[in-house]
């Protein structure tokens, strides 16, 4: 699947070492004021190349808005964003054709599709997120009208909490020819109440999938997650007065519906897959074989991932937002 959402509807496209990659969005409404300056900011926080703490590839990553965009405004017509490649370098990936990467798509998108784009993963490269922070950047500027903001930071970084200390985290397992990974917290303020469906519609679980669907989350909570497990219901709950709630051990969500309060998620993100240090593995023909993935590689992704988890929660909530306006058949 290539496309997110049900009324705020992102198709994604593209590959790491193709011609380009994008997104349409159908559904925008109209009305929303859009250029590509609007889109630079998330664009440029994703960008490769920009410090030692990620990979060395250089992406100008300059958005073209194709479609859907009018004197400055969406005009509710399918909105189509465009961003070229071109620092990729094909043949880094030449000597790794035959071989599955441990920790990348390799073996399942072969066993999956009898064929597989070697390019950096191609559909399953981390460049493939250049789409949803397009598409992101356009759910901003929509939930902004509604005093909708979502932001993120991490808190984790290969188990380091001290902020200071990232840096050093990641810079080590660099030298080491290694990786790490980290956590993210995600917030929504200015969530009005109702956002989400009962059931199989739940908020929650929206989020959880759209943050599960980027490559590199294997974990998702809301609120206070596993935290929870470890307390009683009376700690747990979010007792209420007069004034509203007390404490937000939800994490902005109850029965799969906004509460009103900060929507808090945090994800965990795996160690990039990419290291040269030697590993075991097999190849195309099923025969073991010890592999060092060089090129070019981010010894942790986190820090690229932060706007990519924002845009993520900005999705869903542009789609949760049209969704609940037009049930209550206030779509104008």
């Amino acid at each position: 699947m290539n496309t997110f959402g049900r009324y705020f509807r992102c198709t994604s496209f593209g590959e790491s070492h193709g011609k380009a990659l994008g997104v349409v969005i159908d559904g925008c409404p109209p009305g929303i004021e859009l250029s590509e300056s609007d889109l630079m900011p998330f664009i440029e926080r994703r960008r490769p190349g920009k410090s030692a703490l990620s990979t060395p590839r250089i992406e100008s990553d300059i958005p073209e808005i194709l479609s859907g965009v009018f004197e400055g405004r969406t005009t509710g017509m399918p909105v189509a964003v465009l961003v070229y490649n071109r620092g990729h370098i094909s043949g880094d990936y030449d000597s790794l054709k035959d071989l599955f990467r441990p920790g990348h798509a390799d073996f399942t998108y072969q066993h999956r599709y009898g064929r597989r784009d070697f390019r950096g993963g191609g559909r399953s490269s981390g460049r493939e997120t250049v789409s949803r922070v397009l598409a992101g950047g356009v759910a901003m500027k929509f939930l902004e009208k509604y005093g909708i903001f979502v932001s993120a930071e991490i808190i984790e970084i290969h188990g380091e909490r001290d902020p200071v200390r990232f840096e050093d985290e990641i810079l080590s397992a660099k030298a080491a020819g290694d990786s790490v990974g980290g956590i993210v917290e995600i917030r929504a303020s200015g969530c009005p109440v109702g956002l989400g469906s009962p059931v199989f519609g739940k908020l929650d679980s929206e989020i959880a999938s759209a943050m599960m669907s980027v490559g590199s989350v294997k974990g998702v909570e809301i609120g206070d997650g596993f935290e929870a497990s470890k307390k009683f219901g009376s700690e747990n709950n979010d007792e209420m007065d007069s004034s509203g709630f007390l404490s937000n051990h939800a994490g902005g969500i109850l029965g799969g519906i906004s509460t009103g309060e900060d929507i808090v998620v945090r994800i965990a993100v795996k160690p990039t897959p990419s290291v040269e240090k030697e590993q075991k593995t097999v190849d195309t023909a099923g025969d073991e074989r010890v592999i060092s993935v060089g090129g070019r590689h981010d010894p942790c992704i986190v820090p690229r991932v932060v706007v990519v988890a924002e845009c993520m929660l900005a999705l869903v909530l542009a789609d949760a937002l049209i969704g609940s306006r037009c049930l209550m058949r206030d779509c104008e």
